[in-house]
């Protein structure tokens, strides 16, 4: 039974209750049960006493306390009334009966998360309509327009970035020096990082030393480049354009970075430097030391203006250079094949991702039906971790309990956030979702993908990490979709055992699940695992491999008629948001290569 059918229950014992004793001494069941019972019990008294000798007088009676009556009705319907308000404002807080600690951790951060035994949801009305038109869909057999990419201009684009360009063997030998780099954050981060290192190493005409990985007290993983990607392959790949070794020379290691003036940080250096940033005050520092680390690299070359080689190079590293390991490449293929219940590759994104380890194994030990049509999945890369919704400083529907433990963890792990929130104008919660600054909800997640025409029975993989709520929060999208897998669900705890505290490899898992999924589907395009997914499907998909881009603010402003819209007007509405975000473009100034790979630089178009 769910929570109605539980609370229907609760109500008819506890009125069974009541109608067992005196109704003059019974508690209030509903506004609607105890006036019920009192003009009932007024009707019947006043039919009784016309039989009797003397009824007029008792009318009359009756007559000149009118007013007494109804003002005792009336007090008795206020009081109801404000008994359920105050009810209502402390409602989350009663029916969780959870204690709000003064400080929380990470681990003790699973707010409201009761088993899913209460649904916390913003658009009731919505999701019954949704649940309706699914079960309607259901019965048609109607199947989803958007498993496919709505678009034909996207297949006359190629991937080309790894085209030979003619690179003078003396560059490459007349070096000035060697770039180290230390890349900050996690796996994306770390990739984008890598990429930037191989452009600047070119644009300076130094050798680049693989990167190293900087341990993060946030995603506490010791994993270096070697663990992730396969280094010969990254040497390889750029042996003709970009100087590459493992290591510093003996002579360099020994020193001191910082005291020579080798050292650059990001106060060093802005965001998303030009090239001639770089060439003004990265070079002379070069030429001089023979030697520069970057500590805490990341996101510190700019995508324009950039010359158009080395915007090229930074597409072959990202979509041609940069291989998972076999371990990885094997749990990788291995999740896929118990996904789709089949064997074998079935486009260039998964022989890019998986090598060959796609057709070696065995599925769950039985050898694969060849005749079996793939299980078509969507992956779906939720952004409701609690540090996205805690920074967002939106509501979320949860009340009390949700405002409360919110606050609590912006206190305890955002306290610049937190200063300047003191010295600003506060902004309303309105605001925030209006403008399209909330992370989505899953229940937000779910109504898009019913709008969209996938059914109960489509396969939703969820990418990320812990859903912020756990199960009450993700209860409005499984009820919709039932068929919601991770990798902890389709993997033994032996075969994940080998990536356990190694968050960067477990997240390459997803990657590589988000990247070969028939559809991907985004929920903040500022995320890097989502531009980077995205850039690698419109890369190597062939116009075959579409990715869903939900807007936050039209989605709010179309969530905002949530009462009186209709579920066919809500669909229209949102089906036209994602066909106009999915339009075929070209990168425009200043736009991510590494999400819109769409580009001379990068892809070749063939007419």
């Amino acid at each position: 039974m769910g929570k109605q059918d539980d609370a229907f229950g609760y109500q008819f014992k506890f009125l069974k209750m009541v109608q067992g004793n005196d109704h003059t001494k019974g508690r209030r069941i509903s506004g609607g049960v105890y006036q019920w019972e009192f003009f009932h019990g007024l009707k019947s008294n006043s039919m009784k006493s016309s039989s009797f000798k003397g009824g007029s007088k008792r009318q009359n009676w009756i007559y000149k306390k009118f007013s007494s009556i109804v003002f005792t009705v009336a007090l008795i319907v206020f009081l109801f009334l404000l008994d359920s308000l105050i009810g209502s404002l402390f409602e989350p807080a009663i029916i969780k009966s959870v204690s709000v600690p003064e400080t929380l951790s990470n681990d003790t951060l699973k707010f409201g998360d009761d088993g899913g035994k209460n649904v916390v949801q913003m658009y009731d009305r919505l999701a019954s309509m949704a649940s309706s038109a699914l079960v309607e869909r259901e019965l048609k057999q109607d199947e989803s327009e958007f498993w496919k990419d709505t678009s034909r201009r996207a297949s006359v684009w190629s991937p080309c970035a790894d085209r030979q360009e003619s690179t003078s063997a003396g560059s490459l030998q007349s070096n000035m020096g060697y770039i180290l780099v230390s890349a900050n954050g996690g796996l994306n981060q770390q990739r984008v990082a890598v990429c930037n290192a191989v452009a600047v190493a070119s644009l300076l005409n130094a050798t680049l030393v693989i990167p190293r990985f900087l341990f993060s007290n946030v995603w506490k993983d010791p994993s270096q480049f070697g663990d992730i990607y396969q280094e010969e392959h990254f040497v390889k790949t750029f042996k003709d354009e970009v100087n590459i070794v493992k290591d510093l020379p003996p002579h360099l290691k020994s020193l001191d970075f910082k005291e020579i003036g080798s050292l650059i940080t990001d106060a060093d250096i802005s965001k998303e430097a030009t090239a001639d940033e770089y060439i003004d005050k990265i070079l002379p520092i070069l030429s001089k030391n023979g030697v520069v680390h970057f500590l805490g690299y990341g996101n510190r070359l700019g995508f324009d203006p950039l010359p158009s080689e080395l915007q090229r190079l930074r597409c072959k590293c990202n979509y041609h250079a940069l291989k998972f390991v076999p371990k990885i490449q094997e749990i990788g293929s291995l999740l896929i094949r118990r996904i789709r219940k089949v064997d074998g590759p079935r486009n260039k994104i998964d022989k890019t991702l998986l090598g060959h380890f796609i057709t070696d194994a065995e599925l769950n030990g039985q050898d694969p039906d060849p005749d079996r049509e793939p299980v078509k999945y969507l992956a779906l890369h939720l952004r409701f971790e609690v540090d996205m919704v805690a920074y967002s400083l939106c509501e979320f529907g949860g009340g009390l309990v949700e405002k409360t433990q919110l606050q609590a963890y912006r206190e305890d792990h955002f306290p610049l956030l937190m200063q300047r929130l003191k010295k600003s104008k506060p902004v309303s919660a309105e605001e925030l979702r209006s403008s399209g600054r909330c992370p989505l909800t899953p229940e937000e997640a779910a109504l898009v993908l019913a709008a969209l025409g996938f059914t109960r029975d489509t396969y939703v993989y969820l990418a990320g990490s812990e859903i912020y709520g756990g199960k009450t929060r993700m209860n409005p999208l499984t009820n919709l979709f039932p068929h919601v897998i991770t990798k902890e669900d389709l993997l033994s705890p032996n075969e994940l055992a080998p990536f356990q505290n190694f968050s960067s490899q477990l997240a390459a898992v997803d990657f590589i699940a988000c990247a070969t999924a028939d559809v991907f589907a985004i929920t903040d395009s500022g995320s890097q695992l989502s531009s980077l997914v995205s850039g690698i499907r419109t890369y190597y998909g062939s116009g075959r491999a579409p990715t869903l881009r939900p807007s936050k603010k039209r989605l709010a402003e179309i969530l905002s008629k949530n009462h009186t819209i209709n579920w066919t007007d809500f669909e229209a509405r949102v089906q036209k948001m994602i066909t106009e975000a999915q339009a075929v473009r070209l990168r425009g100034w200043g736009r991510s290569i590494y999400k819109q790979p769409r580009c001379p630089e990068c892809m070749c178009k063939f007419q």
